[in-house]
């Protein structure tokens, strides 16, 4: 399958090809020069935003027949990615690559196919990836099992990946620098299920394994250079550290809490762990931003979201204006009870730009939607019927958000919801940014003054009904 994807995308990507090989002398220079292009099959958006650690270098544009290419002059070899909304991967770059990309935006990951020089190291990031995507569904019924049948299992599966890793690398004769991302993406697959493994057994079981495990179980844990600037932003690498720090920061007597004081302590917890671990300070503010944004994804009142940014503010010497938490925090400091809700410019179904203060009424409802996130969708869209007809004072405003407008209007064309208003943003970073839009199921209230009555309320919530009386 891989080898016949191979095969397709050269087909697709030869003219390209062409041109980077009619190039070659370009090459003498700039010892740096590099090359990356590709075509994106049934595109979300007409952009690729090429990005190192996160931010943006470029935005290509697609051509007429979805291709992009560009090329750069001076490129530090390391590890890139590359952005079609909502979706990202990875792109590793050694001097002088010449790299083309062939994706399927309806079935992203999966259809990642790399070509041209530089290819090999960046299908086997890819092909790991899906193995431990794979594995990782995989895994979650060998959390049952006892210690000691979780551990054979989760042995047997990385020994096999080591395999890979290990045959892969001796064809390709990769360099170390490449080496610290594909050792990356081996181990700490691996470490994660390790520090997963007595959560999960306790809140699918009811079991406590602690006092179950081998006093080295967590010894993998002095292997690991928590100070490695190379991968502060890698996934494998942050989603691995989000588990042990969950793990280490994790509160015994959680019954002396409500569920949003042991959120909010929990995270403190994980933040101060984190501050006390990672010494570099790139590390620890990329943590520290991973830590932030997930909380903040969550449901938390205004009360406990200030106590935990105060913390953060503390232990975080990110204090540039680019800084994502800081733009959250500043959202979240315009969104208290009884304040106003800040404007945000929006498109109403016939295609006019309204804005939002035409539909900031007593008593309505702002909840959020993606056609991306369909069982969300016709999810949420029930609720709002069933509250409409139970609370007929209420006005429910539908904002759908990072689709196209052409996708959001064949979305509701296929439903028929009386009486709700149907809204899209065509600015999605700005409204995110503005109303704090971190999770789809978030809603916005808007009391009888008109005024905001609760901003971060899910309404999924048993309690949420409460808001409505």
């Amino acid at each position: 399958m891989h080898k016949n994807n191979n095969i397709k995308a050269f087909v697709y990507l030869l003219p390209m090809l062409l041109l980077l090989t009619s190039c070659k002398n370009e090459f003498k220079g700039c010892e740096y020069v590099a090359y990356f292009g590709g075509e994106i099959v049934n595109p979300n958006n007409p952009y690729v935003l090429f990005c190192k650690d996160n931010e943006v270098i470029d935005s290509i544009k697609l051509d007429k027949n979805n291709r992009f290419f560009i090329q750069f002059d001076s490129l530090a070899p390391g590890l890139y990615s590359f952005k079609h909304e909502p979706e990202y991967q990875y792109v590793y770059f050694d001097k002088n690559d010449s790299i083309m990309v062939r994706v399927n935006s309806k079935d992203f990951d999966e259809s990642v196919v790399f070509c041209g020089r530089g290819y090999e190291k960046n299908n086997f990031l890819m092909e790991l990836y899906l193995k431990n995507e794979k594995d990782k569904y995989k895994m979650f019924e060998y959390f049952d099992d006892n210690f000691a049948d979780f551990s054979k299992e989760i042995d047997s599966t990385y020994a096999k990946a080591n395999q890979f890793y290990t045959t892969r690398k001796t064809e390709i004769k990769w360099n170390d620098d490449f080496d610290i991302f594909a050792k990356a993406s081996l181990d700490f697959n691996y470490y994660s299920k390790k520090e997963l493994y007595p959560l999960v057994h306790k809140i699918r079981t009811g079991e406590d394994v602690i006092e179950q495990l081998p006093s080295d179980y967590y010894d993998y844990r002095k292997t690991i250079n928590f100070n490695n600037v190379a991968l502060s932003s890698y996934a494998p690498y942050v989603t691995y550290l989000s588990y042990m720090l969950n793990n280490m920061g994790t509160i015994n007597y959680h019954n002396h809490f409500t569920e949003t004081d042991l959120a909010l302590k929990t995270n403190i917890n994980k933040m101060t762990i984190a501050d006390t671990l990672i010494k570099n300070e790139t590390v620890k503010n990329n943590i520290l931003n991973n830590i932030a944004f997930t909380y903040l994804l969550e449901d938390q009142n205004v009360v406990n979201n200030n106590k935990f940014l105060d913390c953060y503010t503390k232990l975080s010497t990110d204090k540039s204006k680019t800084n994502e938490i800081t733009t959250i925090c500043n959202a979240i400091q315009m969104l208290k009870v009884d304040g106003t809700l800040p404007e945000v410019g929006l498109v109403d179904s016939n295609g006019k730009k309204v804005s939002s203060t035409n539909f900031t009424k007593p008593n309505t409802i702002f909840f959020f939607w993606t056609v991306n996130a369909k069982s969300h969708f016709e999810a949420v869209h029930k609720k709002v019927m069933a509250l409409k007809s139970k609370y007929p004072k209420y006005n429910f405003v539908g904002v759908n958000i990072n689709d196209r407008t052409e996708d959001w209007k064949k979305t509701l064309d296929t439903y028929n919801f009386k009486g709700v208003t149907e809204l899209h943003s065509d600015n999605f970073e700005f409204i995110k940014n503005k109303w704090a839009i971190n999770k789809i199921h978030r809603t916005i209230i808007i009391g009888d003054k008109g005024l905001i009555k609760n901003a971060f309320v899910n309404i999924f919530d048993s309690q949420f009904e409460e808001n409505l009386r």
